[in-house]
């Protein structure tokens, strides 16, 4: 009954394989699985007729999957799994008496003999030798070390924040995430215990958007932390006790139209002119999701009405389009030379018919209009005439901006106009500041310069990321103001920031052409030197948990188009790599202004979009809430658009891993010192197992002087310490939600340093929500 039931399994196997490496192969892909199916046929037929020839053909079988396998990936044990697992595992099974014993003879004496076990036993060993080696073999990592050297005695912090203190969302104007405290150091770290938690009692509702995410960075002004929550409200606690001093609740309601319903951060302010201890002389601003800016008092949380319309503006204010959930601020303004400069997020492949991105400068006391930026009209800074609005679309800033007021410039991470994968009739203005860093006049709002980091874009590659601000030394002792400019594809812009000239090569690359009849790619794009863009996806790279669902992940390879990075979107789909979170995202990098190193998170998960004729779009189902995932509807245009991660049939993304990374680079010389694997699968599986694949995430990270680099991010729900140096693991704290913020320190009164994590989960990687604020010390002496 055995070698029968293991028959009809091994026929199933080979007809699966066979069929499935038919098509493989007649779309241009590897020719084992329809080799392998052959070989499982034949090895079921042999079990069928009971002969001993059924172990040789299956150890062919074996020996061929190792030779291919290693052939193919080398000796990645997460990649040979899956081609090995089912082939190991029945191998096993064929060396068992119930299979060996029917397959054998009987002696003339009667006696009975089992088939011989050798050749498949050697090759199996062989297999399981192979496996054990890889799984000691790191082949995927960068190891080496960043230089240690203090190269800046006295670095440009930016702003004037004390050390213990952290002001802005990156610590100061410069957007560094660069501590100097150094009371917790790469030998202490793993001492680091919670010393309080706090909830906000903001808790993701079933009536929420998808993507409802909690990625706040707290600001720490005297001994109070300020920070806002998904729902927009703004809180204070006591930064040495972790006890709530107010709450402000702006009811920013829900709509469904809105994709994103989060809050980063808010802005703090001290008016000069106030009298010490006035009411509203401290400030915090906070923006909604409905669109408005609410001035607060910063001592009691009190509406400040003096500002603006009894302390709220709105911010919808002549918008060509008004449709509510269209437009909303999720990051916190900057404030320059008395002005709060805002810009805003605009969905995503909603509507032809949407609100402008206009960047917009406020007087900070009164909030008067003082200049407007708009990308689709960018010569016309002063204020609109009554009547007028602003262009329809245009790229917009939903992201974090830096500033240096001393140069008076303020540095914008540019989107692109929607529909982001439809790029005909964009204007030349929109083609000229579409995802770039742009540099704008802080008094009146003209544009100094711009570094286009996609031409083009049909890829919503829009610049998601905090420029960071420093002086870079040269070789030769001279000091440059610099940018660092990450991008979703993985380039690291390092830029002169008074003028934008690159301070380490830029260069043009050819790009894939082949868009839609209506439309047209660029055919260039530019690359960095220091660039984290991944290499070009191929047949070896995709994925499973078995050979079955690696097949299927193959053949939706070849089925899509793709001729690597800046493949255009197309009606049959396209395979984009890097996928819309990108290599990096708003979280940004961090950089030590010393020794003039960075350290970041680049993922590398590839997405799918496809363009639907208008005719053929599907109409938005009822009670459909806000996503950049699905079928987006891009009303009057001709096409929709749907998009998503590339998963196999397991809901397991289709490519291999590691699916994320932290990295560490020389900013001088552009070269990138490690690569190390990142963040376990314990919260995506249904099992809690602790493998380190290296997995996505989105968030951003902090160093301090004490040599360490902190990082929560991956979607397994930790906060980790590295080594700054080596990108080594030094210390980790369980969260009880996603991590999906970044961390920031600071000092109290006593002179501890603490670090704060928020932990309140993402939407979009599905990780656990809560409402959670949590501070680690050190134990006291």
């Amino acid at each position: 009954m055995a070698i029968m039931i293991t028959a009809i399994l091994f026929a199933l196997i080979g007809i699966a394989l066979g069929a499935g490496g038919t098509q493989l192969l007649m779309l241009g892909g590897s020719a084992y699985y329809l080799l392998a199916g052959i070989g499982f046929l034949a090895t079921a037929v042999l079990l069928y007729m009971r002969q001993s020839a059924a172990l040789v053909v299956y150890a062919i079988i074996v020996i061929g999957s190792l030779i291919w396998a290693v052939w193919e990936v080398g000796l990645d044990w997460w990649q040979l799994g899956p081609r090995g697992g089912v082939v190991i595992v029945l191998g096993l099974w064929m060396l068992t008496p119930w299979i060996r014993k029917p397959l054998g003879f009987q002696s003339p004496t009667g006696a009975r003999y089992s088939a011989s076990a050798t050749p498949l036993a050697v090759v199996l060993g062989i297999s399981v030798l192979v496996a054990v080696i890889s799984m000691f073999t790191n082949s995927t990592d960068l190891e080496g070390q960043l230089s240690e050297e203090q190269v800046a005695a006295a670095p440009n912090l930016g702003g004037n924040v004390p050390p213990g203190e952290w002001h802005q969302y990156g610590r100061t104007p410069f957007g560094q995430r660069y501590s100097p405290l150094d009371q917790v150091n790469v030998e202490n770290v793993d001492e680091l215990e919670e010393v309080w938690r706090y909830q906000t009692g903001d808790v993701k509702l079933p009536e929420d958007v998808g993507e409802t995410t909690y990625q706040v960075t707290p600001l720490k002004v005297g001994n109070s932390l300020y920070l806002c929550t998904p729902h927009n409200w703004a809180i204070s606690v006591n930064a040495t006790t972790g006890e709530e001093q107010w709450k402000f609740d702006p009811n920013a309601g829900l709509n469904p139209d809105r994709q994103h319903q989060t809050c980063r951060g808010v802005t703090y302010y001290v008016d000069p002119a106030a009298q010490p201890g006035a009411a509203c002389a401290q400030r915090v601003y906070l923006p909604t999701s409905d669109a408005r800016l609410i001035a607060l008092d910063a001592t009691n949380g009190e509406v400040c009405t003096s500002f603006a319309d009894q302390g709220t503006l709105q911010l919808e204010a002549k918008m060509p389009y008004n449709p509510a959930g269209y437009y909303y601020s999720t990051s916190p303004p900057v404030i320059a030379a008395g002005k709060i400069i805002i810009g805003g997020a605009v969905n995503d492949n909603y509507s032809i018919r949407s609100p402008s991105g206009v960047i917009r400068a406020f007087d900070v006391n009164t909030g008067e209009l003082v200049w407007n930026w708009d990308s689709g009209n960018p010569t016309q800074t002063e204020p609109l005439p009554e009547g007028e609005t602003y262009s329809a679309n245009s790229p917009n800033s939903w992201s974090i901006f830096s500033v240096d007021e001393d140069l008076g410039l303020v540095y914008i991470p540019l989107g692109n106009q929607v529909p982001d994968q439809l790029g005909m009739g964009r204007s030349e203005a929109v083609e000229k500041y579409s995802s770039s860093i742009v540099a704008l006049d802080i008094n009146t709002g003209a544009d100094r310069w711009v570094q286009q980091t996609v031409h083009h874009d049909l890829w919503d590659m829009d610049v998601p990321a905090q420029p960071v601000l420093l002086d870079l030394t040269q070789d030769d002792g001279t000091s440059v103001p610099t940018l660092v400019g990450p991008t979703k594809q993985g380039d690291i812009y390092v830029l002169d920031r008074r003028n934008g000239n690159p301070l380490l090569p830029i260069t043009e690359q050819p790009a894939p052409g082949g868009a839609i009849p209506e439309d047209f790619t660029s055919p260039t794009q530019p690359v960095t030197a220091l660039t984290f863009r991944p290499e070009r996806l191929e047949g070896r790279d995709m994925w499973g948990v078995t050979m079955f669902d690696q097949m299927v992940c193959r053949i939706r390879l070849k089925q899509l188009k793709y001729d690597g990075m800046y493949t255009p979107p197309s009606l049959e789909g396209t395979l984009v790599y890097p996928g819309n979170f990108g290599t990096f995202n708003w979280g940004s990098v961090a950089v030590d202004p010393e020794r003039m190193v960075m350290f970041g998170m680049p993922t590398y998960l590839a997405f799918t979009s496809r363009l639907i004729p208008r005719a053929e779009v599907p109409a938005r189902e009822e009670g459909q809430t806000g996503s950049e995932q699905g079928v987006n509807q891009n009303e009057g245009a001709p096409y929709a658009v749907e998009m998503g991660p590339f998963l196999g049939p397991l809901q397991i993304p289709c490519q291999a891993p590691p699916w994320g990374y932290v990295a560490g680079a020389d900013l001088r010389t552009g070269e990138i010192a490690y690569k190390q694997k990142n963040g376990t699968v314990y919260d995506m599986t249904p099992l809690p197992l602790p493998f380190k694949l290296g997995v996505p995430g989105i968030g951003g990270p902090l160093i301090t002087k004490g040599g360490v680099a902190f990082l929560g991010a991956a979607v397994d729900n930790y906060l980790r310490a590295y080594n700054l140096t080596t990108g080594e693991q030094l210390w980790e704290s369980r969260l009880p939600a996603g991590g999906q913020a970044t961390p920031m320190t600071y000092a109290v009164e006593d002179g501890r340093q603490f670090v704060v994590m928020v932990a309140g989960g993402h939407g979009s990687v599905g990780t656990k929500p809560g409402d959670y604020v949590i501070a680690y010390s050190l134990p006291r002496q």
